[in-house]
């Protein structure tokens, strides 16, 4: 097989971790259900289980709709290997708990998905991790001793940019461990930066489709295949029907980016403008703070924005029940367009402070932009902007 790391981004996408190897193969990924698999002679069923042999034995072990959609994951994201989890949480704590031992120091920015947040202040920091909490828009703070530095791409609801080349530049022999979900390989990749770990909640733009749930880690082989003990040892294994769906909708990933990069560029210009919305963040308007540094960093500009509601939370809530076409919904990475409130959903677990810390504040609203027709996603927020 030639390396799929040679090829475009779209040809990766679509044959990327391409199994076939002779006539009469299936053209797309089989959907394997089964849990077990049987063997010829009892020796090649020891050889398999002790790793000498590559094989099926066990669902949790390996499976081979699942083995395709990591092949094709590491294809799209420039790696060596990729493992995929039973969700975005699952893979980034198999990257985390896989990578820290007591006593080791975890850098991680103040503006942090909040589950994740829950994750280090939960459970690393009781596992005897130390983590201390710096500005992902101050690279050279983070020039201090540490064993793993954690960075998001875009910051969840949608900033700040973290600056990915810096970090790598000067992590000496820190791992720098990157969720990209925000961004998704279609317009960054980490690997390519820098990074030695990538991230991806695949249940959101890989997937596509609000329709499957599923995480990505991918880098080097030795360092994947410590999170691929994690995951076997944790019980996070992905299912073979949510790989088959993760597969088929990364084969329209770069395309999906395209079509939300530009519907969201023409809502963030919008909302801009509106004399009733006092702040917007989105990394392709010419205006964001992070817009240089998205010029160097990114492919396109990403589904993902930001804006502060006149009001405060109740002109927030508003505003999300003046939508009609665009859904009052979590997650994000779709091709229907999606909006909530972070405050209350993903970033609920933080104090007022951490709140306002990360740029958050009771009137902001996040949207993931999707495939409709751009006038058609601007005008429902112009009707309901005109309710506030």
């Amino acid at each position: 097989m030639t390396d799929d790391r040679r090829k475009g981004l779209a040809t990766r996408l679509i044959h990327g971790g391409d199994l076939r190897e002779g006539p009469g193969e299936p053209v797309v990924t089989p959907l394997v259900l089964a849990t077990t698999f049987s063997f010829e002679t009892a020796a090649q069923f020891r050889r398999v289980m002790s790793d000498e042999e590559y094989g099926f034995l066990y669902g949790s072990l390996r499976n081979p709709t699942v083995e395709e959609l990591a092949a094709a994951c590491a294809a799209a994201e420039s790696a060596e290997a990729a493992e995929v989890f039973a969700s975005g949480m699952a893979g980034i704590a198999a990257a985390l708990f896989s990578s820290l031992e007591p006593g080791d120091t975890l850098l991680a920015p103040t503006q942090l998905y909040g589950n994740t947040y829950a994750l280090v202040e939960r459970h690393l920091r009781r596992a005897g991790v130390e983590v201390v909490y710096l500005d992902a828009t101050e690279p050279e703070a983070w020039q201090r001793s540490a064993k793993v530095r954690y960075v998001e791409t875009l910051a969840n609801p949608g900033f700040p940019l973290t600056d990915l080349r810096a970090l790598a530049e000067t992590k000496g022999d820190a791992l720098l461990i990157v969720d990209n979900t925000f961004a998704s390989p279609a317009i960054c990749r980490p690997l390519e930066l820098g990074a030695d770990l990538v991230c991806e909640s695949a249940t959101k733009f890989l997937g596509g489709h609000h329709d499957a749930m599923a995480g990505v880690v991918a880098g080097s082989r030795a360092l994947v295949e410590r999170t691929r003990r994690h995951r076997y040892e944790t019980g996070g294994t992905l299912d073979p029907f949510a790989a088959f769906l993760v597969r088929r909708g990364l084969k329209t990933l770069a395309l999906r980016l395209e079509r939300q990069s530009l519907n969201a560029l023409a809502l963030a210009r919008f909302l801009r403008d509106h004399p009733a919305i006092e702040r917007v963040r989105y990394v392709g308007l010419d205006t964001d703070p992070d817009y240089e540094l998205a010029m160097r960093q990114l492919d396109d500009s990403g589904a993902m924005l930001a804006f502060d509601a006149p009001g405060g939370l109740e002109g927030a809530e508003r505003l999300l029940d003046g939508l009609e076409l665009c859904a009052r919904a979590t997650s994000l990475g779709g091709v229907e367009t999606v909006a909530s409130h972070p405050a209350s959903t993903s970033h609920r677990q933080f104090t007022p402070d951490q709140l306002e810390r990360s740029g958050i504040s009771q009137g902001t609203l996040r949207v993931s932009v999707g495939c409709e027709d751009g006038d058609d996603v601007v005008a429902d927020f112009e009707r309901a902007i005109s309710l506030v």
